[in-house]
């Protein structure tokens, strides 16, 4: 609680006091770096930040075993008034361009810690294991971009996919030809409150939805399961509006042969150019494909994205 002026003036009588304020009013500090700044003892300043804490003047944050200190956002104009006087009655001191001086080389190594870390990792960011930084949270921050569109999604799975997307999309169909993958998918999106994501029971080679009722298609390491890729991308096609899209996501055509048993795959992948093929035969417009991931283990899978765009002159 803020203490009456007479009180406030009393605390900055004290020059250890004034400093520490001129300090935090300037930049949030650890006990630790105020302590280098003025060359103190820990002791010394923990008792006399406690001091202004306990007047309202400073606040306190934890960040782990450290406690950061910094100007109260709650200091009133007079206070702020007072403070300002007496920091400006004693500004020329010594004491004060030297802590001036020391609180900059403070910063100053404050941001060469991060910079020689960011150095030290630079070429291997992606390489390791990056505190907060994965697919899911990066997935959720993409997210916030999509559009409300009406999406199909076709060979779904359990459309874990488009359980992200009907967060943000207008409506989301998933296409599947498994009855339990239906079933699992309805449950889901029971279960996650989305009536805006409907599972129904179909190939993609012949997608139970009308002509022109979709903004994008997806078929995310799907089409490898196809017995005919060229017709599920000439069904993408039907069901897609004018200046809708396509997105495919497949596996780069590739030698191991146990995929077949493992994980049905009917195709051992595609070549870039079979898929960019593929698409200009369904009529898609402003084709590109492009190799977008590499496992970095055995069979080491890469993994396609081809885009097209149906254009209707």
């Amino acid at each position: 609680m803020l203490k009456q002026p007479w009180e406030i003036l009393k605390l900055l009588s004290d020059p250890t006091r004034l400093r520490l304020l001129s300090l935090v009013r300037i930049e949030e500090l650890s006990v630790a770096e105020l302590q280098e700044i003025l060359g103190m003892a820990q002791s010394r300043i923990s008792s006399q930040l406690a001091l202004l804490r306990k007047a309202g003047l400073v606040i306190d944050r934890r960040e782990g075993k450290k406690s950061f200190y910094s100007l109260s956002p709650s200091l009133g104009e007079n206070e702020k008034a007072l403070l300002t006087a007496a920091q400006s009655s004693v500004s020329q001191t010594p004491e004060f361009d030297e802590d001036k001086s020391s609180l900059e080389r403070v910063l100053t190594k404050r941001r060469q810690v991060a910079e020689q870390y960011f150095n030290l990792i630079a070429g291997r960011l992606g390489k390791h294991h990056c505190p907060g930084r994965s697919w899911e949270a990066i997935g959720y921050f993409l997210l916030n971009l999509f559009p409300k569109i009406t999406v199909a999604d076709l060979g779904a799975g359990e459309g874990l996919i488009s359980q992200l997307m009907a967060r943000r999309a207008e409506t989301v169909y998933c296409i599947d030809s498994s009855p339990r993958m239906v079933e699992v998918g309805e449950e889901l999106a029971k279960k996650n409150n989305l009536s805006n994501l409907s599972y129904k029971l179909g190939d993609i080679e012949k997608v139970p939805l009308p002509n022109n009722c979709v903004d994008l298609a997806l078929l995310s390491q799907a089409l490898h399961h196809a017995a005919h890729p060229q017709i599920a991308i000439n069904e993408a096609y039907r069901i897609l509006k004018p200046d809708g899209q396509i997105v495919i996501l497949d596996l780069k055509e590739h030698t191991f042969e146990r995929a077949h048993e493992l994980y049905a795959d009917r195709w051992l992948g595609f070549k870039e150019n079979t898929l960019h093929n593929f698409l200009k035969t369904g009529n898609f417009q402003n084709v590109e494909v492009t190799t977008v991931s590499k496992e970095t283990r055995e069979p080491y899978f890469e993994t396609l994205l081809a885009i097209g765009v149906k254009t209707v002159a």
